[in-house]
């Protein structure tokens, strides 16, 4: 029997929720995050988004993208408040459910006898009639269609795709649309005249493996609609980072500072994604020549450039000089052990 999972999403939830409790915000292009010009977005909304903000993006840059921007503050307690309902919502429908953050989730329904496209309606309504808040969904016989499935018609909307339907969905589906193929990858695949799913499976198994090696089998599974892993509740995430390792040593900070800004804008947008906890602690390591490594952390949980930066500098002093081989940037979240999970 093929399994029926349904996907999840809120749309654009931080800055839904700020629109639904400040009604004259409705229609208005609003950001959620730091209000001065070196803080980032956390998220923003349709309106916003049209004029090319999105999370993770240093606040001066979406005014320059956006003048007419509202900046609200981040609220975590009424965005965990809400999700908090939402999840009790789910629980009146499945069993199985895997948060993957605060606003988006899968549910295996595979048990109920209704149909997911029938499922997922009746949830997507209960969550605004409860809520006052819009989610979209996907329905798939699998986690990653359904994923993809979610995004399709954004917001407030949904896609059913069925066993049947599986093939012929992926053949039109862009590459880009898959888990794990970012914007190089994309690039690669595309020197292999690849953009669609359909492109891919023109290649052998051999001939991707051949080429791209690891990555290149999980494609060959991917852009076929295969994917057996099964919905569950996930661990408890103990921190979240995000690292890059140099080709050649770096002997100058201000370098570092400029990687650091891009790795703290990364882990920022994972927290937001990944995460409901609370952080606890901003960190960063690094690596030196002789692969001797210090740690640098502050209690707190906000994410400001200037914090990190001057974790950096405090790290960089007790290299006596040293030139530094890897760079990592993350947060501790509340209920951690001293150490840190690579993404």
């Amino acid at each position: 029997m093929a399994r029926k999972i349904i996907h999840i999403d809120m749309d654009c939830f931080y800055a839904a929720i700020e629109v639904r409790d400040d009604p004259s915000l409705k229609g208005k292009p609003v950001g959620v995050g730091g209000s001065s010009g070196r803080g980032v977005l956390t998220t923003a909304n349709y309106e916003a988004r049209k004029y090319g903000c999105r999370s993770a993006m240093p606040v001066f840059m979406a005014r320059q993208l956006c003048p007419d921007i509202i900046l609200t503050p981040v609220r975590f307690d009424v965005y965990r408040e809400a999700s908090q309902m939402i999840r009790a919502i789910f629980g009146r429908y499945a069993d199985l459910i895997q948060p993957l953050s605060l606003d988006e989730a899968y549910l295996d329904v595979s048990h109920r006898a209704e149909s997911g496209a029938a499922l997922a309606q009746e949830i997507r309504q209960a969550i605004f009639q409860e809520t006052g808040l819009t989610a979209s969904a996907g329905i798939a016989p699998n986690k990653m269609i359904a994923k993809v499935a979610s995004d399709w018609n954004k917001p407030d909307g949904q896609l059913e795709v069925k066993s049947e339907e599986v093939d012929g969905f992926m053949r039109g589906l862009r590459v880009a649309k898959l888990q794990g193929v970012g914007k190089r990858g994309q690039e690669t695949l595309l020197k292999m005249g690849i953009e669609t799913c359909g492109d891919l499976q023109v290649f052998s198994k051999f001939e991707l493996a051949d080429q791209l090696g690891r990555w290149g089998l999980e494609l060959y599974e991917r852009c076929r609609g295969r994917d057996d892993r099964e919905v569950s509740v996930a661990r408890t995430r103990k921190s979240l980072s995000k690292e890059r390792t140099f080709r050649e040593n770096i002997d100058a900070v201000d370098w570092l500072l400029n990687v650091l800004r891009k790795l703290r804008a990364e882990v920022a947008e994972a927290v937001e994604r990944k995460s409901e906890q609370e952080i606890k602690s901003r960190v960063v390591k690094l690596k030196f020549e002789d692969f001797t490594q210090t740690t640098a952390e502050k209690a707190g949980g906000a994410m400001d450039e200037e914090i990190y930066e001057e974790l950096l500098r405090l790290a960089w002093s007790r290299g006596e000089g040293k030139s530094v081989r890897l760079l990592g940037v993350g947060v501790k979240f509340a209920t951690d052990e001293d150490q840190m999970d690579l993404l």
